[in-house]
C-alpha cells in the first residue's frame, strides 16, 4: 500500500558527522534510480511518515541525552517530575497542560525489561500515558485505565519473551524498544503542593533484575545520539534522523512495501545517508516533497478542531494513522486516546475568522455542551504560532470546572469570556486572558469523557465577539 493514500484518509549544533557517526559503521544508503517526480511524492510520503517520530525523538534528545537542556532528565529509566503547573516560561512542549503537572521518563527496554511501581491514589486523578517512538499510545496506568489500587507493572521490548514474575500485576508490551510516559497527576493549585509531591515520589522505574533480586544483564550498545537541529529535521536531512530512529523500532510487516518505496531515497534503518551524494535534481525534488508534506500538514491542521481521531494504538489510527498521528504531534503531541481523554481546539471564532487578540469573544456553553466528565474539563490559552502559555495580570492560564469562584447560569449554562482586559466585575471569575496581541488558539481537554463525549455526539460551542456595552 502506497502512503499516498493515507494523506487524505542545544546541542543544538548538530553536525552531518555526528549524524553519521550515530548511524555507526553501515555504509550510506545512496539513492537508487528514481525519477525526479516520484522522488518528490515519496519524499513528501516519507516526511508525513516520519513527523511525529522526529518531533518525538526532538523530545526524548533533550530530556535524555542534552545537560544543557532546562527539561533535561538525566537519562533513561528515572522520572523528573514537576511539582507545579505550567507557565510561559516552560518551553519543553507545545500546548502544555496547566492541570495536571507532569512527570515525564524515558525507557531504554534493550538490555532488560521495566518494573514501574504506582501508589494507591482513591482520591487524585493520575495517568501514565506510555508511547513508543511513532507516539502511538501503546498502554495505560492510571485512575481510569487500572484502577486506584497500587501496583507493579512488567513493560517490555518487542522481542521479549520471558514469564511474568509473581507481584506483576499486568505485562505492557511495545513495538520499539525504546518508549516514554508523559504523566500526569491532577492537582488543585498551589494549596495542593504537598500532596501532588507525595503521590509524584511514589511512581518508581526499577529493571526486572532489580525487581527480583538477580545479577543485571550487560548493557545495551551504547549509541551516539544524534543532536537535535530544527533545521536539519525539517530539511532533506529529516533521512538521518529518521534512520537512526528506525534502528530501535523494528519493520512491521504490513509496512514493508512502504520502506521499499522510501528506499529509493536513501531511507533504511540504521543507515547512514549521504545528502552530498544525491544529484542536484533529485535533491531539489526532495527539498520539494517535503515543502508540499509541510503544506498539506499544516492545511490539515488548520482544519482540525477535534483530537478524538488523533491520538491511540496504531490498530486504532487505523488506515489514516500516517496524517493522524502527523497532525496529533503538531498541534500537541502526546495527546491522550479518547478513552482517557477527548479535546477540542478553537482557531477560529464563529464567523470562521481567526481568533484575534483584538477582540473581546465569549463562548457560551449550553447546559448539554457543558462537558460530561468523570474527572474534570479545563479549558487552556495559547499563543501563536508558538501554542504556549500566555503570560497575563492574573496568572491565570486555564479555566475550567476547577476554577475556584466559576459562576454557572441560571439555566446550568457557562459562559467563558475571553479578551485581554477583565470584563469587570463577576465576569472576571469566568475570565480567561488572551495574548496582548495577534491570534491565539485554545484547547478544551476533557478528562473522563461520558455520554454524549465519549460516543462522539457531543458538539463543541463557538466563540463569539462579544457586543459592546
Amino acid at each position: 500500500m502506497k502512503l499516498g493514500t493515507f494523506r487524505t484518509a542545544k546541542f543544538a549544533l548538530a553536525t552531518a558527522a555526528s549524524i553519521a557517526m550515530a548511524t555507526a559503521l553501515t555504509p550510506p544508503v545512496r539513492a537508487q534510480p528514481v525519477a525526479v517526480e516520484e522522488a518528490r511524492e515519496i519524499a513528501a510520503d516519507a516526511y508525513l511518515y516520519a513527523y511525529a517520530m522526529l518531533y518525538n525523538y526532538k523530545t526524548l534528545f533533550q530530556q535524555v541525552k542534552d545537560p544543557s537542556f532546562p527539561g533535561y532528565i538525566g537519562g533513561f529509566n528515572r522520572f523528573r517530575h514537576y511539582s507545579r503547573g505550567f507557565t510561559p516560561a516552560d518551553t519543553d512542549i507545545v500546548t502544555p497542560s496547566n492541570d495536571t503537572p507532569y512527570s515525564w521518563a524515558w525507557l531504554d527496554l534493550r538490555a532488560e525489561p521495566m518494573v514501574v511501581s504506582v501508589p494507591t491514589a482513591p482520591d487524585r486523578y493520575y495517568v501514565l500515558q506510555w508511547f513508543d517512538l511513532y507516539t502511538h499510545n501503546a498502554h495505560y496506568i492510571g485512575s481510569r485505565a487500572t484502577g486506584t489500587e497500587a501496583g507493579d507493572y512488567l513493560l517490555v521490548g518487542p522481542d521479549w519473551e520471558g514469564e511474568t514474575p509473581q507481584g506483576i500485576e499486568g505485562v505492557l508490551k511495545f513495538e520499539t524498544e525504546m518508549a516514554g510516559t508523559l504523566t500526569r497527576t491532577a492537582w488543585t493549585g498551589e494549596d495542593d503542593r504537598a500532596g501532588l509531591v507525595a503521590q509524584q515520589q511514589q511512581y518508581r522505574i526499577r529493571p526486572l533484575s532489580e525487581f527480583l533480586g538477580n545479577k543485571p544483564p550487560a548493557p545495551a550498545a551504547e549509541n551516539q545520539f544524534p543532536a537535535w537541529d530544527e533545521a536539519r529535521a525539517n530539511s532533506v536531512n529529516f533521512i538521518d534522523y529518521l534512520n537512526f530512529i528506525l534502528q530501535f523500532a523494528p519493520a512491521v510487516p504490513s509496512e514493508a512495501e512502504t520502506f521499499e518505496r522510501f528506499a529509493k531515497i536513501g531511507i533504511g534503518a540504521g543507515r547512514a545517508f549521504d545528502a552530498a551524494a544525491l544529484e542536484p535534481e533529485i535533491r531539489k525534488a526532495i527539498e520539494a516533497g517535503i515543502a508540499d508534506a509541510q503544506k498539506e500538514l499544516n492545511d490539515t491542521v488548520a482544519r482540525t478542531t477535534s483530537s478524538r481521531e488523533l491520538f491511540g494504538t496504531r490498530e486504532f489510527l487505523g488506515e489514516g494513522y500516517i496524517m493522524d498521528r502527523a497532525v496529533g504531534a503538531a498541534m500537541g503531541i502526546y495527546g491522550n486516546s479518547q478513552e482517557e481523554a477527548v479535546y477540542n481546539a478553537f482557531q477560529a471564532g464563529g464567523d470562521g475568522q481567526p481568533l484575534d487578540s483584538s477582540k473581546n469573544y465569549v463562548l457560551h456553553f449550553d447546559k448539554e455542551q457543558v462537558p460530561d466528565v468523570k474527572y474534570f474539563w479545563s479549558m487552556t490559552m495559547y499563543n501563536l504560532p508558538n501554542r504556549l502559555l500566555v503570560d497575563n495580570p492574573i496568572s491565570r492560564y486555564a479555566i475550567g470546572s476547577r476554577t475556584e469562584g466559576l459562576k454557572t447560569n441560571e439555566d446550568g449554562s457557562v459562559d467563558i469570556y475571553l479578551q485581554n482586559t477583565s470584563p469587570g466585575g463577576d465576569k472576571e471569575a469566568n475570565w480567561l486572558p488572551t495574548p496582548a496581541r495577534g491570534n491565539f488558539y485554545m484547547v478544551l481537554r476533557m478528562y473522563g469523557p461520558q455520554g454524549a463525549l465519549l460516543d462522539g455526539t457531543w458538539k463543541a460551542p463557538q466563540p463569539i465577539i462579544a457586543q459592546q456595552q
